[in-house]
Order: C-alpha cells, then sequence, then structure tokens
C-alpha cells in the first residue's frame, strides 16, 4: 500500500511540474517564468529550463536579469551536451558583462565547451583547431587564473589528435605502397609537430618508405634513391642510437649497400651498351653522309658534264626564205 502511495504522489507532483511548466510557457510575466525557469535549473530539467530561458531572453534585455539568463542558459545547454550553442553564450556572456565576477568562469567555460565539441580524429578537425584557439585566448586573456592550471594539458590533448589524425594519413599511403607520397607526409608530420610522442614510429614508416622507393625504383631514379635512403639509415642511427629502430636501419643499410654494388653493375653495362648504340649511330650518320655527299658530288659532275657539251655544240645555220 505505501508503494502505491509514493508512485501516486509522484505522479501527482509530476503533473503538478508539467502544469507549472505548461502555465509558465503561456504566461507573460517575466517574474514568474524565471522563477520557473530557475527552479527547473535546480532541478537538472535542462530541456524545460532551456524552453523558458528562451522566451525570456527578450523580456529581460536589458534588465538586471539578463545576466543570470544568458549564464544559467549557457549552463543550461553545456549539461545538455549542446557544447556548440554553450560555447557560444558563455563566450558571449564574457563579452558583453566583462565586469560580472562570473566573466572569467564564462570565458573558462567557453573554451571547454570548443573542446568538448572537438570530434573524433578520424573526422573534420576544424573544431579541434578552434578548441585549441579558444584555450590558448584563455591562456592569454587570464594567465594567473586557477582554472589555467590544466589548459595545456587540454591543448596538448587536442595537439595529439591532430598529430595523430596526420600520422594515420600518411600510414594510409604506406598500406597502399605509395612510398613516395608515404615518405612525404610522415616528413610533413614532423615538421608540423616537431615534439609529436610519435617521433620513433614516424622514423620507422620514412625508412621503411625510403628503402622500398630505392629498391623498387625506376633507372633514372635509383641512384638518387638508393643515396637518399642510406643516408637516412645513418640519420636514424644518430637519432636513435642502440634502439630497435637503429639496428632496423643497419640491416637495411647492408641490403642497400648490396642493391647499389648491383646497380653500379647494371649502370655499367648500361652506359656501354649507350656508348655501342651511339656509336652505331654515328657511324651510321658518317655512312649516310658520305654516300650522300658521293651522290652530291656524282650529281655535280655529270651537271658539269650536260653543260660543257652544249658550249661545244655549235649553233644550228641560219636559214633564209626563198624568194620567188
Amino acid at each position: 500500500m505505501k508503494k502505491y502511495l509514493i508512485i501516486l504522489l509522484a505522479y501527482f507532483a509530476l503533473a503538478a511540474c508539467n502544469k507549472q511548466q505548461d502555465l509558465a510557457m503561456k504566461s507573460a510575466d517575466k517574474d514568474y517564468i524565471l522563477k520557473v525557469a530557475n527552479e527547473n535549473f535546480a532541478k537538472k530539467k535542462w530541456k524545460d529550463a532551456l524552453a523558458l530561458y528562451e522566451r525570456l531572453s527578450n523580456l529581460v534585455a536589458g534588465t538586471d536579469d539578463a545576466p543570470d539568463v544568458v549564464y544559467n542558459s549557457a549552463y543550461a545547454n553545456y549539461y545538455d551536451k549542446n557544447y556548440k550553442l554553450a560555447g557560444h553564450q558563455f563566450k558571449n556572456f564574457s563579452v558583453t558583462f566583462p565586469q560580472d565576477k562570473r566573466a572569467e568562469d564564462a570565458a573558462y567555460m567557453s573554451a571547454l565547451c570548443y573542446y568538448e565539441g572537438s570530434m573524433d580524429y578520424n573526422l573534420d578537425q576544424t573544431s579541434t583547431d578552434l578548441a585549441i584557439n579558444e584555450l590558448q585566448n584563455f591562456l592569454n586573456n587570464y594567465p594567473d587564473s586557477e582554472k589555467s592550471k590544466n589548459i595545456n594539458e587540454l591543448i596538448d590533448e587536442l595537439t595529439y589528435k591532430l598529430e595523430f589524425k596526420a600520422y594515420e594519413n600518411a600510414k594510409q599511403y604506406f598500406k597502399m605502397a605509395e612510398y613516395k607520397a608515404a615518405s612525404t607526409s610522415f616528413e610533413n608530420v614532423l615538421d608540423d609537430f616537431p615534439s609529436t610522442k610519435l617521433r620513433s614510429k614516424i622514423y620507422d614508416y620514412i625508412l621503411k618508405s625510403k628503402y622500398e622507393l630505392a629498391m623498387n625504383s625506376v633507372y633514372e631514379l635509383k641512384k638518387d634513391r638508393i643515396e637518399n635512403a642510406l643516408a637516412y639509415t645513418k640519420l636514424i642511427e644518430r637519432e636513435l642510437p642502440d634502439s630497435d629502430l637503429s639496428k632496423t636501419a643497419l640491416d637495411l643499410r647492408n641490403k642497400l649497400t648490396k642493391e647499389k654494388e648491383n646497380f653500379a653493375e647494371v649502370e655499367k653495362k648500361v652506359e656501354a651498351r649507350k656508348k655501342e648504340l651511339t656509336d652505331r649511330q654515328m657511324q651510321a650518320e658518317a655512312k649516310f653522309n658520305m654516300e650522300k655527299d658521293q651522290r652530291d658530288a656524282a650529281k655535280k659532275a655529270d651537271q658539269t658534264s650536260r653543260d660543257s657539251a652544249a658550249l661545244a655544240t655549235p649553233a644550228p645555220a641560219a636559214t633564209f626564205p626563198i624568194q620567188r
């Protein structure tokens, strides 16, 4: 019986709350709407509170209640996980009411909302870039704030998300055997994030990319690519001495050195073949030019002979008409 009584009381309480919400939504009494909205906020009924705060935005404009409405609306949206809207509202509060004692908290919450709105690393990272900027702005504006203590950690977390996305994108090129693109992409990650925690893994992929590119290169580029890969093995040993990666670099260097020697032999044969073909071509051109000169000389001699014969032949005798 006691159980049913509790359920019945809860039902009437809910009905009363719903009735109060309906009345507030239809009311034009600013104070009543604000009272119900704040009660909903205190009870963590975020959606009901937001519906009423939205009605109040115009009613309280220019009054002493305006800061509270904007501030509570921002927190209600934050707790309701509407981070983008909450971030905008918190930022609006800190800019509109800079003298309010809650301005610093609003600025911090604005930055935190942008942080919460950052997308997963495999999605578009525009929101992450924006979050980093907002967090940095808070540090610049409130360098001595107690709330600044964890800001750098949040920035580091977001920065890692950006570098991990770039790292994963570069890995895709490697998996597709696009070794030139992979090497360039990984090098860009190092340039963009010089303090990256993924440095050793990136070195590993660059080394293997340069090795594969050298071993499977076209003839015209092979020599330079072998030298480039060999140079990178030495860089690995300087940067990461006595590491597993330096051992890998040494192993690949031995293979590259052997490939360099084999290519040198191939290069000699190719150059010899090129010289042979060049010599043949030059001989063929010389023969062709000699025969052409002979033909031209014969033609010239024949023409000279014709001209001489024409000069030696007397002109025909003159003829006169017979008069009758």
